[in-house]
């Protein structure tokens, strides 16, 4: 496998990140603005800043065909930027109608809306009124009672599906008459009026649900939890029990993104600052390595381990710290901090053959499957 495309931009965390579609401008969630980079060579330069929230910006997402950019943020509001022919980028706000901080935002695979998850127990699905001239938002409301941390969109663009910090994946309708086209009747269901429960799924602990993804076909919701736990849902059919539910436990950090990069694989990442993959089918599901370079060596002898047991209070006798010579201040992992966001980089037919992450650390780093 080709080694990581490491990319460190700054000495800050990147709360989102996201690639336009000809991979040549990343934008960056950095504190109240958003940064844009120009790809050159192998190296991305700040070219464009995005000013004007007042508080941490929570998401960015750009739109793949239109190259609309939208941002949400702890100020409670949401703008949608749009490239203009003197190359500035003009921003239109939208109102949430919210009072509690906006946590993540995307756009729907159709780009005529966008979903904003909050603090206020409400999702705001957000499309543009022509007549009006203006974005205005719809809320999904019931059941959700607590934080929403993340939304993932439905390939048909009406089904939306949300992880709360009340434990729950939820997957809901966006419907909404005269913009959408009546989706077709699938495993989550047939008639889907604006506020439909498709599906209601507890983690098993309780936990705070992190991220949740739809698979390429979007017959399968998979969604990470706070007890490091990742949970694959299949529904059978409208108003049925779902056909399984596998909840994978790991002995790893929580993790705090995930995505599929086929049908029968997932990608995840958070505080282990590791990436790692499952697989599985209906049948069941299993951890199946990390993208990392194996950096453990093979087994020492047992003298080998006395004498670096010895060596080891040798130098926190004289030095003060543990290891001789080995810098025991950088983890072994490509990213030195936890991870807040995957995305595809490189994506064909439901097929990922590359994905992005982006940490604390200030890292981006491009990696392939």
């Amino acid at each position: 496998m080709a080694a990581p495309e490491v990319h460190h931009l700054f000495h800050a965390p990147i709360a989102d990140h996201s690639f336009s579609s000809d991979r040549s401008t990343l934008a960056v969630a950095r504190d109240n603005n958003v940064e844009l980079y120009k790809r050159s060579g192998n190296a991305f330069r700040l070219q464009d800043e995005l000013r004007g929230h007042d508080k941490t910006i929570t998401g960015v997402d750009i739109a793949p065909r239109s190259g609309r950019i939208v941002t949400s943020s702890q100020d409670r509001n949401a703008y949608v930027w749009e490239p203009s022919k003197n190359g500035e980028w003009k921003p239109t706000l939208v109102l949430l109608r919210i009072n509690r901080a906006a946590t993540c935002v995307r756009w729907c695979p159709s780009e005529n809306k966008f979903a904003v998850g909050s603090g206020a127990r409400i999702i705001a699905v957000c499309y543009f009124e022509e007549e009006n001239d203006w974005w205005v938002s719809k809320h999904l409301k019931k059941p959700l009672r607590s934080t929403v941390t993340s939304v993932a969109w439905h390939p048909n663009s009406v089904l939306l599906a949300a992880g709360s910090t009340d434990g729950h994946a939820r997957v809901f309708s966006s419907f909404i008459k005269g913009t959408d086209e009546r989706p077709e009747p699938s495993a989550w269901g047939e008639r889907l009026p604006f506020n439909t429960v498709c599906g209601e799924y507890l983690n098993p602990t309780a936990g705070w649900v992190h991220d949740v993804a739809f698979s390429p076909s979007g017959d399968a919701l998979a969604f990470c939890a706070h007890d490091s736990s990742v949970t694959i849902v299949y529904p059978s059919a409208p108003e049925q029990p779902p056909q399984a539910v596998i909840s994978v436990s790991t002995q790893l950090l929580p993790f705090t993104s995930l995505l599929w990069s086929s049908e029968t694989e997932l990608v995840c990442a958070g505080y282990d600052c590791g990436v790692y993959r499952f697989s599985g089918s209906s049948d069941g599901w299993q951890l199946t390595g990390t993208l990392e370079k194996d950096t453990s060596q093979s087994r020492p002898g047992m003298e080998q381990r006395e004498e670096s047991a010895l060596n080891m209070f040798r130098s926190m006798d004289l030095k003060g710290r543990s290891g001789a010579g080995v810098d025991d201040t950088k983890l072994k992992t490509v990213h030195q901090n936890s991870i807040n966001t995957l995305r595809a980089y490189d994506e064909s037919g439901g097929q990922v053959a590359k994905i992005s992450t982006g940490g604390v650390d200030g890292r981006v780093v491009v990696w392939n499957l």
